[in-house]
């Protein structure tokens, strides 16, 4: 007798990369409905120490995916404590109520850790699993137990 229950072949197809040298990498992240680009200029500004390092503009896709793997990483960790696929930024689009009790659409950015070994920590606070948390303006990101720190900014703060 046929078998017609879903085998996860297609899905899985769909979410691997192929890389350079013929391997391929199978994703562990896959962006939500509502995914949205932002409307506003964010930026993570990374330190280590005192010191900052670069400054990464992320406001031109919906996601980046942060992590040891360069082949698929958007923003490429090096720390060995941090996973492969460790973290993703996501931006959404959600209902925000305002004054009046009336709600709008808003596109907000959040941080969802992907199972990762050391985890991640939003303003010294480590954040749950699997779950996507809100960021705000001037939040401070670090992954696994690495001393580099991401400022997370938009535009409009000034």
């Amino acid at each position: 007798k046929p078998n017609f229950a879903p085998s996860g072949l297609l899905a899985a197809a769909t979410n691997t990369v192929k890389n350079a040298d013929g391997t391929s990498t199978l994703l562990k992240y896959n962006e939500p409905p509502e995914a949205r680009k932002p409307l506003v200029g964010w930026r993570l500004y990374v330190f280590k120490g005192d010191e900052q390092l670069e400054l990464l503009h992320i406001q031109r896709q919906s996601a980046y995916l942060i992590g040891r793997d360069r082949t698929v990483a958007d923003i490429p960790l090096e720390h060995p404590s941090c996973s492969k696929q460790h973290a993703v930024i996501q931006y959404r689009l959600v209902q925000q109520k305002d004054e009046f009790g009336g709600s709008k659409a808003v596109i907000k950015p959040f941080v969802i850790d992907l199972e990762s070994t050391n985890g991640t920590h939003v303003n010294g606070e480590a954040i749950p699993t699997s779950r996507y948390y809100e960021l705000k303006a001037s939040d401070v990101l670090k992954f696994g137990t690495s001393n580099r720190e991401y400022v997370l900014l938009h535009d409009e703060v000034s």
